[in-house]
C-alpha cells in the first residue's frame, strides 16, 4: 500500500480516502438538522410545541454555553478516542435525541435536549470531523479538502432540509408533519452514524510520551492536549478564524439591509436567503480551496489577501448611495461580499496543516481552533443587534459595516503573523 509521511493512502489506493472523505460530508451535512430545526420549523414549533420566541432563542442560547465549555474538554477527549467510535457514536446520539424530541417535550425537556445535541455535535463531533478531513489529504490539497467539505455539506444540507419540508407539507402541515419531519432528520443522521460506524477508519491512538515511554492513553491524552495548548502557532490559527467569523457574522444582517434600505419585496427575500444560505457556500467552498492551493499556494496567504479584498469591497458599500440605487444592484453587492467570505470560511481551519500539528494532536488543535474561532457567535450577533437598534436607518448599517471593516483589518494583521509563523516554521 502506498503512502505519505502522514500515512495518507496515494496512488492506485487513494480512492479509499475520497470514499472515507464521501462518509464524512454526510454526516457533516445531517447532523446539525436537529439542532437546526428553526431553520426549516421555526414557526411549526411555535404552534405544535408551544414555544415562544423566547423559549427558542434560550434553547439556542444553552446550546452555545454548553458548546463553549464543551469545547475545553474537547481538547482532552477528541484525541483520546478512535474517530471511528466519537464520530459515529455522536451521530446516532444526536439522532436519538431527536427521536425524544419528536415526542414534543416539556421546555425543560427542550432545553435539555439542545443541551445534548451541543454535547453530541459540537464538543463530541465537530473537532474530530476537521482531524478527520485533514487526515484525507496531502499537505498540497488542504485548502481543496476543506472547500469540497463546505460544498458537499451545502449540498447534502439543501437535499435534507427540502425532503424534511416535502414530508411536512405531504402530512398536511400539520403536527404530524412535524413529527414527521424531525424524525426523518433523526433517522437520516442514525442511518449515517451506523454507516460511518462500519466505513471510517480507525485512529492509532498515542499511547507513549515523547520519548517514547508506554504511558496509556489517559496520560498521552493528556500529555497532547498540554503539547497542543502550549504550541502558539495553534493560536495563531485560532485567532485567525476568530476574525473571520467576526465579519461572517455580519452577513446576518444583509437582509434586513436590504429590506429596510431597499424596499426589498417579500418575494426576493427568500431566493436571497437561499442563495445566501446554500448558494454561496455550495460555489466559495471549492473557489476557495482552489485559489487557495493552486494560486497562492498557501491558504494563509489566502485568507490574508482576502480580507484585503473584503475590508476594500466593504469600504466601497459604505460609500455608495443606497438609497437611490436598484435593489438587483445591493443583492450582487450584498452576495458579492458574502461569497468572498464564504471563501474564507471554507478554509479557515487548513492552516492547521502548514503549522505542522503533529498527526497525534490533530484532534486538540481543531478543539482549540473552535473554542476560540467560533467565539463571536456569543457575542457579534448582540454587536451587530445593538447598533442597529441605538442608530436605525443607513446610520446604523453603516456602523455595522465599517465594525466588519475593522474585524477585517484586525484579521489581515493576525493573518500576517500566521504568514510569518509559517514562513519560519518552514525555513527551520
Amino acid at each position: 500500500m502506498e503512502t505519505n509521511t502522514k500515512g495518507i493512502q496515494t496512488g492506485k489506493y487513494a480512492a479509499n480516502r475520497w470514499f472515507t472523505f464521501a462518509i464524512l460530508v454526510l454526516g457533516a451535512g445531517t447532523i446539525f438538522k436537529l439542532s437546526s430545526l428553526k431553520d426549516a420549523f421555526y414557526v411549526p414549533m411555535q404552534q405544535y410545541m408551544g414555544l415562544t420566541h423566547t423559549q427558542i432563542g434560550m434553547a439556542l442560547s444553552v446550546y452555545g454555553m454548553v458548546q463553549t465549555v464543551g469545547l475545553i474538554f474537547s481538547i482532552y477527549l477528541s484525541d483520546r478516542f478512535s474517530k471511528k467510535y466519537m464520530i459515529s457514536f455522536s451521530l446516532v446520539g444526536v439522532g436519538l435525541t431527536g427521536i425524544y424530541l419528536s415526542t414534543f417535550p416539556t421546555y425543560a425537556g427542550f432545553l435539555a435536549a439542545f443541551a445534548i445535541l451541543a454535547i453530541f455535535g459540537e464538543v463530541v463531533y465537530w473537532p474530530v470531523l476537521l482531524k478527520a478531513v485533514r487526515l484525507t489529504a496531502t499537505e498540497e490539497e488542504q485548502g481543496r479538502i476543506f472547500g469540497f467539505l463546505e460544498a458537499g455539506r451545502g449540498v447534502v444540507d439543501t437535499i435534507v432540509a427540502f425532503s424534511a419540508l416535502a414530508i411536512f407539507s405531504a402530512m398536511g402541515s400539520s403536527a404530524a408533519g412535524l413529527k414527521g419531519g424531525i424524525l426523518f432528520f433523526s433517522g437520516v443522521v442514525i442511518v449515517v452514524g451506523i454507516i460511518s460506524f462500519f466505513l471510517v477508519p480507525h485512529d492509532e491512538i498515542r499511547e507513549t510520551d515523547d520519548s517514547g515511554e508506554k504511558i496509556g492513553k489517559n496520560a498521552a491524552a493528556f500529555q497532547g492536549m498540554m503539547q497542543a495548548v502550549k504550541m502558539k502557532e495553534i493560536w495563531v490559527v485560532a485567532f485567525t478564524i476568530f476574525s473571520v467569523y467576526c465579519v461572517y457574522c455580519g452577513l446576518t444582517y444583509f437582509i434586513p439591509f436590504l429590506n429596510d434600505i431597499y424596499a426589498m419585496p417579500a418575494a426576493l427575500v427568500g431566493a436571497y436567503g437561499i442563495i445566501n444560505q446554500y448558494g454561496l457556500k455550495m460555489i466559495g467552498g471549492p473557489v476557495g480551496g482552489f485559489l487557495a492551493d493552486k494560486v497562492t499556494k498557501s491558504t494563509a496567504k489566502y485568507i490574508r489577501a482576502a480580507f484585503v479584498v473584503a475590508a476594500v469591497a466593504m469600504t466601497v458599500i459604505v460609500m455608495l448611495p443606497h438609497e437611490n440605487m436598484n435593489i438587483y444592484v445591493g443583492m450582487t453587492l450584498t452576495l458579492g461580499f458574502g461569497a468572498i467570505i464564504f471563501t474564507m470560511r471554507a478554509v479557515f481551519f487548513a492552516p492547521m496543516d502548514e503549522i505542522k500539528v503533529p498527526i497525534e494532536i490533530s484532534g486538540a488543535a481543531m478543539s482549540i481552533g473552535s473554542l476560540v474561532g467560533y467565539f463571536p457567535s456569543t457575542f457579534a450577533y448582540t454587536l451587530y443587534g445593538s447598533m442597529l437598534d441605538k442608530t436605525p436607518g443607513i446610520a446604523g448599517y453603516k456602523m455595522v459595516f465599517m465594525t466588519m471593516i475593522a474585524f477585517s483589518v484586525v484579521g489581515f494583521f493576525i493573518s500576517s503573523y500566521l504568514v510569518h509563523v509559517i514562513k519560519k516554521k518552514q525555513q527551520a
